[in-house]
């Protein structure tokens, strides 16, 4: 019999469940007024997978990349949070503001601030570039300095007291190399472990289906750097990982001769992806026995 391996946790995470809940509860109400209602903006795309993003704006949710973009009606804040100086001008706007920042990040945003306020210079242990981190820096105070690499730790000078917040997606072992960098320069070094406990837990299911199968897939928005982080921690215990964005792109030569594939997605991932992935497998082998297992 051949057989399927899931990590439990594969999925969306509780802070996107959270912001699709109420991106659709925004629609449904949209849909269900008299008139057309209000316009339903996204500073930035909600969540990152390009399909479900698709299916919002399917309901009215329009993504925008800037403030400027945003004239009136109301304005979804993605999980991954936003600046406070975005914040600041949609509420000059007048605009109504519906927040679907994940809770776990507001804490890292809320650790972040209240470092710099106690004079502490702030490492922000995450991928510079991704509306995470930038949102999480926009709260620091100005005048405080900020280091977003192990270089920036090694080459400053001057600074008694660091502190330490981490992108709530990375990894434990990240944060772990930032934390002994800093102890090694600083004098005083305060660390919080903002990483989201989901995360941990997803990259260590993956790890272990990964272990057992002889292939991974990891399903995933490109633009994800869960899902890609999942997709590299495969890699390093089973070369044949692969990661997708959907069942589509599952050719059947990637799963030829194997008797076990495992299965694992990012937190913005749908469960109708992996859906659809298993019905590909399925096809695949269609005709033989399949057996679907879940990894707890």
């Amino acid at each position: 019999m051949r057989r399927i391996l899931i990590a439990r946790s594969a999925g969306f995470c509780f802070g996107v469940k959270r912001a699709i809940s109420l991106a659709n509860e925004t629609a449904e109400r949209r849909e269900g007024a008299s008139s057309a209602g209000a316009p339903i903006y996204s500073l930035g795309p909600l969540i990152h997978n390009p399909q479900a993003v698709e299916e919002l704006e399917q309901r009215g949710v329009h993504v925008v990349q800037s403030v400027d973009e945003v004239p009136c009606g109301k304005v979804i804040v993605r999980s991954h949070g936003i600046t406070r100086t975005d914040h600041e001008e949609l509420v000059a706007k007048g605009v109504r503001i519906i927040d679907a920042t994940c809770p776990f990040v507001n804490k890292a945003q809320e650790h972040a601030r209240s470092l710099s306020r106690e004079g502490y210079a702030v490492i922000v242990v995450g991928d510079a570039n991704h509306p995470e981190v930038k949102s999480i820096i926009s709260y620091i105070e100005p005048g405080i300095p900020v280091f977003a690499s192990l270089a920036d730790i090694r080459d400053t000078a001057g600074i008694r007291k660091a502190g330490i917040v981490a992108q709530t997606t990375q990894s434990f072992e990240n944060l772990m190399q930032f934390a002994s960098a800093a102890m090694k320069k600083f004098p005083e070094v305060r660390v919080y472990n903002t990483i989201c406990h989901a995360t941990t837990l997803r990259q260590k299911e993956s790890s272990t289906v990964a272990g057992k199968a002889d292939v991974m897939i990891v399903l995933g928005g490109y633009n994800s750097a869960n899902t890609r982080r999942l997709a590299e921690i495969c890699r390093e215990i089973n070369p044949r990982t692969h990661h997708i964005e959907t069942a589509a792109e599952l050719s059947a030569d990637l799963v030829a001769g194997t008797a076990c594939v495992g299965v694992t997605a990012g937190a913005s991932t749908p469960q109708w992806i992996i859906d659809d992935l298993v019905a590909r497998i399925r096809e695949i082998w269609r005709g033989e026995e399949v057996g679907v297992a879940y990894y707890k």
